[in-house]
């Protein structure tokens, strides 16, 4: 009666050395992540290889670099190469000025063009022309440069369309590829031609994002279309347009290397080089490799610290930005 009306504790301990010699089950979130960062790892590999360890070779700056005799045994010549930058040569403050001026320009007119195309996609009814009208807009940002360089020749050329056509009407003809003062323009005309439709597709996610019933008790307050657009539309994109101004600044001093070298010929340097340019025609073609590489790590270095001074300057003002200090 006595083990009858006690319980007994072996049933425990053998349930408990059960659980120990069963091999456990891997959870199966564990299983997901794991696989996940399988699929990480070409990425991480990607950025190693050509963006990490690529910034050893930023030695340079710091030599008299031959490139026959490598790193390894090239003269250190100390800070000569920011020679240019100190001592503002000729040349190195064309290309900062003409940077600046193209980034200013494009800071105005081409990183507010898609907000205003996806404003305008946007309020489109029909989710069939939106859809074909965001597929036609896209298709350019698949163009290389050399293509959209030769097409903007072959209609704003000496022998294209428009001059064709206002050969033809006795209306004389408008040189614009080749004029220097139109450079700049025809540089934003074809940036905004390219890449505005691309531009658009994370301001459209962002409005899909926007509650409909903000727009309809706005609507029953009798706010117009404008007052709709202004204190609903606007603030949900602000957090994104902010974040994508301060990565913007990042690359305040990358304007256009490709689409810029592809035209340069027919402008002249003074009108056209900018830093990009500067780096590749006195590096690559000209041979200096150390003023080229010390003018690209300064450039780099600035455009970190308007990163770090804009993203803490939308703290300030509340917004989260790229990171949370």
């Amino acid at each position: 009666m006595t083990t009858l009306d006690q319980p007994s504790a072996r049933p425990a301990a053998t349930a408990g050395q059960a659980d120990k010699g069963r091999p456990r089950r891997s959870h199966p979130r564990r299983r997901r992540d794991t696989a996940l960062f399988w699929f990480l790892i070409p990425g991480i590999v990607v950025l190693l290889l050509f963006h990490y360890i690529p910034l050893l070779g930023n030695v340079i700056a710091f030599q008299d670099y031959q490139p026959y005799i490598g790193i390894l045994h090239s003269p250190w010549s100390g800070f000569d190469n920011f020679d240019v930058i100190f001592n503002g040569d000729q040349q190195f403050l064309h290309a900062l000025v003409n940077t600046l001026e193209l980034t200013l320009i494009q800071v105005v007119f081409v990183f507010p063009a898609p907000i205003l195309l996806a404003l305008a996609l946007n309020s489109l009814v029909s989710e069939r022309v939106k859809k074909w009208v965001q597929n036609v807009l896209y298709l350019p940002h698949f163009l290389s440069w050399v293509v959209v360089v030769s097409l903007f020749q072959q209609m704003l050329g000496n022998n294209g369309m428009l001059n064709l056509f206002l050969s033809a009407q006795d209306m004389g003809t408008w040189s614009i590829i080749g004029d220097p003062e139109l450079f700049k323009t025809l540089l934003t005309s074809q940036v905004i031609w390219k890449d505005t439709g691309w531009g658009t597709i994370l301001f459209l996610a962002a409005l899909s994002r926007v509650d409909h019933n903000l727009y309809e008790a706005a609507a029953m307050d009798g706010a117009s279309r404008w007052r709709q657009t202004w204190h609903v539309t606007l603030p949900a994109l602000r957090g994104l347009v902010i974040l994508l101004l301060i990565l913007r600044l990042g690359d305040a001093l990358s304007v256009g290397f490709e689409q810029i070298l592809l035209q340069q010929q027919g402008i002249g340097l003074e009108n056209s080089e900018v830093m990009d340019t500067y780096v590749f025609n006195h590096g690559v073609i000209g041979g200096d490799w150390g003023v080229s590489a010390a003018v690209g790590l300064v450039k780099g270095i600035v455009g970190v610290v308007l990163v770090l001074g804009a993203n803490k300057i939308a703290h300030l003002f509340g917004e989260e930005g790229v990171y949370r200090s």
